[in-house]
């Protein structure tokens, strides 16, 4: 059998399927060079992105308005002038933390409708090794009626990109990729080098690329969990982890990570990726599944440390009145994906204090339709029996320690979760 002829990569007819974090700044960076369609089915996104604006915040007005040749469109039927399709839609898990991949299934079907003889699909999502050309492949096969690596072909560039960071961007980060033949391999290297300065790395395989994608923050994961369960430790020892920390961190090969919650899109979602497939080929993975208990534990623990703190000043936590200052998963960035801010609510929640949120960062219709919170925009002075800092956006760093706690009553509690503020302006921190 003859297989069909790959597009040349500077002559690519892109499509870049899912605009969120990933495939928006992955559309512009393609649009400057190549004809783009960035597509999503959510169609106030795209009249959003039509109009110049970007929610998320990853890219300004002027670069969209810069880009040439780069629309924006909801409509399935504008995918079939396209012969190259970027999947970049979220792939997250269930309640029972396993992983969902009905987004990359509908974007499967949905590039299986529209792809041709010679047509090249890449997925960036994350998920476990194999996935690509067990789960998703198929589905386009049946869409199509064409055949894998004869009629179409396949690769995998796992995304890397990092939320509210404008340092390390699309173009600076070096990419991997691969594909389903070696010539596949070839095309899609050479069309991510068309955008990436920092260069590529050719994986031998999808699978391997697959697999070095949910590593990467596997292993941030368990540093993390390391430090929070120092943290642990140390509280009941009466020792600062912060101190600890700043102390260790004289060596020259000391890794410098701090203790906090663990949420996001990548680090608290993706090792249950790779421990699902671990499971199913029949390992047990012990200290992967042990280092997300622990992260997963940390939100309720910072509320019990605050409580414990109230109750020594003999405050009820009943009826108390509590801020949490952020709820995005991480500093200066709208994101909500997996934020564990809401494991902290819950966990004051279920001692029947009233909570209240603020984050100037996040979109209150969003946090009200993703966790059922209304956030507080207003914050009145001296209205709070505790106050926990739980994200440092840059506008509660700004605001300091004695301003912060002149949002408490007298004698209020303020406990520090990022370790931002100074250690005398706090009564305790993580």
């Amino acid at each position: 059998m003859v297989a069909a002829v790959l597009p040349r990569p500077e002559e690519a007819k892109l499509a870049v399927i899912g605009l969120g974090y990933v495939g928006l700044p992955l559309a512009v960076g393609f649009g400057r060079q190549l004809e783009t369609l960035g597509f999503d089915i959510n169609t106030r996104r795209i009249e959003e992105l039509s109009a110049h604006r970007d929610h998320t915040l990853e890219v300004s007005a002027d670069e969209l308005k810069a880009v040439p040749n780069l629309r924006f469109s909801a409509d399935p039927a504008e995918l079939a002038a396209c012969n190259v399709f970027i999947v970049t839609v979220p792939t997250p898990i269930d309640d029972a933390k396993r992983p969902d991949l009905r987004p990359l299934e509908s974007a499967s079907r949905t590039v299986g409708r529209a792809i041709r003889p010679g047509g090249v699909v890449i997925f960036e999502s994350t998920v476990y090794p194999g996935a690509t050309e067990e789960v998703c492949v198929p589905i386009i096969e049946r869409e199509s009626g064409l055949r894998f690596n004869v009629d179409f072909h396949a690769g995998y560039s796992p995304e890397r990109i990092n939320p509210g960071d404008k340092q390390h961007r699309l173009e600076s980060i070096m990419k991997v990729t691969s594909g389903s033949t070696p010539e596949a391999a070839d095309f899609v290297d050479a069309l991510y080098r068309l955008v990436i300065k920092a260069g590529t790395h050719k994986a031998s395989s999808i699978r391997v690329a697959e697999a070095a994608k949910v590593i990467e923050n596997t292993q941030r994961d368990l540093n993390i969990a390391l430090i929070n369960e120092l943290a642990l430790i140390f509280n009941r020892l009466g020792i600062d982890t912060s101190e600890v920390l700043a102390a260790a961190g004289t060596k020259w090969n000391f890794l410098p990570f701090r203790p906090g919650l663990v949420g996001g899109h990548c680090i608290g979602v993706d090792p249950y990726y790779l421990t699902h497939k671990a499971q199913q080929i029949g390992y047990h993975p012990e200290v992967i599944l042990s280092g997300r208990r622990i992260n997963d534990g940390m939100g309720s623990h910072v509320a019990q440390r605050v409580i414990k703190l109230m109750i020594q000043r003999r405050m009820h936590a009943a009826g108390a009145r509590v801020l949490i200052l952020g709820l995005a998963f991480k500093e200066n960035c709208p994101d909500l994906r997996n934020t564990r801010v809401v494991d902290v609510v819950a966990e004051f929640r279920d001692f029947h204090a009233e909570v209240e949120v603020h984050d100037p960062w996040v979109d209150a219709a969003e946090a009200r339709h993703e966790y059922g919170l209304e956030l507080t925009t207003e914050l009145k002075p001296g209205s709070y029996d505790a106050i926990v800092l739980a994200v440092a956006h840059e506008q509660f760093v700004a605001m300091g320690g004695e301003r912060i706690r002149a949002l408490g009553k007298p004698g209020c509690v303020l406990f520090d979760v990022k370790q931002v503020l100074p250690r005398d302006a706090v009564d305790d921190r993580l």
